[in-house]
C-alpha cells in the first residue's frame, strides 16, 4: 500500500550521503534523483525511501509522532543499520531488542533529526 516515504533535509548533501551507505545495507538503490529529491529502494514495485528539500523552501522540520521503519529480515540486520546509523552520525534513539510479540527493533534519528527503525519479525 505504501510506495514511499519522504524526509526532508536542511543539509541535503550530508543526508545523501547517510542514507546512500544506511540503504547500501538493504541492497537498495537510488531509483531516481531530481533537483533537491533523491529515492532509495529495491525497484518501483516496492516501497521506497526518499530525502527532499522542502518544496515550500522553508527548514525541515520533523514531525513529532512520525517515524520510517524500515524492515528487514533478521536481528542482525537490525543490529547492523542501528550500528551503521550511528557510524554516519545518527543518534540513538533505543538500542536492539526485544520490543514484544515476536517484534525486535532498533530505533535512530538521521542527521536531519527524522526518527527511524530497523525491525524484524519471528
Amino acid at each position: 500500500m505504501i510506495g514511499y516515504v519522504t524526509v526532508g533535509s536542511n543539509d541535503f548533501e550530508s543526508a545523501t550521503r547517510f542514507y546512500d551507505q544506511l540503504l547500501d545495507l538493504l541492497d537498495a538503490k537510488r531509483l531516481m534523483e531530481l533537483d533537491g529529491f533523491i529515492l532509495w529502494g529495491k525497484d518501483f514495485d516496492s516501497p521506497a525511501l526518499a530525502i527532499a528539500r522542502p518544496f515550500d523552501k522553508q527548514p525541515a522540520t520533523v514531525g513529532n509522532g512520525v517515524m520510517v521503519a524500515l524492515n528487514v529480515d533478521s536481528k542482525d540486520m537490525v543490529k547492523k543499520i542501528y550500528a551503521k546509523a550511528l557510524v554516519l552520525g545518527g543518534s540513538d534513539e533505543g538500542a536492539p531488542g526485544d520490543r514484544g510479540d515476536n517484534f525486535y527493533a532498533a530505533y535512530f534519528r538521521d542527521l536531519d533529526g527524522n526518527k527511524l527503525n530497523a525491525f524484524c519479525l519471528g
